[in-house]
């Protein structure tokens, strides 16, 4: 075995992690990968006789280019366009459980609602707070990432984590459970039954919708108003149980393509909140085969 081969296979030991790290930070898979390739790219440049932790080094290398491509979407944010919701990418899972490979992306419980959340926080405070309270990665590795001092870092991560717990409260952890809850709020839009839908919702539910760049999306918040736009959606088409980021959802379909994918947030038996992406352009570049195995 060459050198470059025993170096490209030390790095395949580390991709699920430096993936998983990525995808927590950017909220997208496809730029997760771009990260994490380009973190292939600095380490094959570099001279790994300097590099005594791997996967410190590679962590932290993943957490600068993150921080990179945080930066130029806060600069891009000028443009009127993207004031809009804009959801992460959602890992679709049929709903007798989680594709193994996609066991990485969803450890610790990263479900949509906490990666809208995510979404909300400053560009420097990610790459504190994912890092540290997610895989455990300790201040002073993180201080370079962020350009600040060890207890700086610490203090960009605890402002972080106020915020992603006081606005991502625990799901309820029965995933069957969830699923009446879901199956219920389904049927009381279908049958247009107003008092069944807001007794399923949290008085603060918050729905958020992504329809795409040129398209209105947008925030409805309070169980009423909720419950009245479930009813004019009536949700057409054919609802398919799967799991969205290792919560119950659903998705929509339509001939046989997708026009939604609804993730619920469920919390106390009632829904927190529930995320919309019905975005054609993504939704096409969803892979839902999980849903026929």
């Amino acid at each position: 075995m060459d050198e470059n081969e025993f170096l490209a296979r030390r790095f395949e030991a580390h991709r699920t992690h430096l993936r998983a790290v990525a995808y927590r930070m950017l909220g997208s898979v496809s730029e997760a990968d771009d990260a994490v390739q380009e973190a292939w790219f600095k380490l094959h440049r570099s001279d790994t006789r300097e590099i005594e932790n791997l996967a410190g080094w590679l962590t932290t290398v993943v957490g600068r280019v993150c921080l990179d491509m945080l930066r130029s979407r806060a600069a891009r944010r000028e443009d009127p366009l993207e004031e809009r919701v804009r959801l992460p990418d959602p890992i679709i899972s049929g709903a007798d459980g989680v594709d193994p490979e996609q066991e990485a992306l969803l450890a610790d419980s990263v479900g949509l609602a906490l990666l809208v959340v995510l979404e909300s926080l400053a560009p420097a405070e990610r790459p504190a707070f994912v890092p540290h309270d997610l895989f455990a990665v300790p201040f002073e590795e993180i201080a370079p990432v962020v350009g600040r001092t060890p207890a700086a870092a610490r203090q960009l991560a605890g402002r972080a984590r106020r915020r992603v717990h006081g606005a991502a409260p625990a799901p309820d952890p029965d995933i069957s459970k969830q699923r009446e809850v879901v199956d219920a709020f389904l049927a009381a839009a279908r049958d247009g039954d107003f008092d069944a839908l807001v007794a399923l919702l949290d008085p603060d539910v918050v729905v958020r919708s992504d329809s795409g760049a040129l398209r209105p999306g947008g925030l409805v918040r309070g169980a009423a108003a909720v419950a009245g736009g479930a009813i004019a959606a009536r949700f057409a088409g054919v609802s398919r149980p799967a799991l969205v980021n290792g919560a119950a959802g659903v998705v929509g379909t339509a001939e046989g393509r997708p026009i939604s994918v609804m993730a619920f947030a469920i919390t106390n038996g009632r829904i927190a909140s529930i995320a919309i992406l019905n975005d054609p352009e993504r939704l096409n570049r969803l892979d839902l085969t999980v849903l026929d195995n």
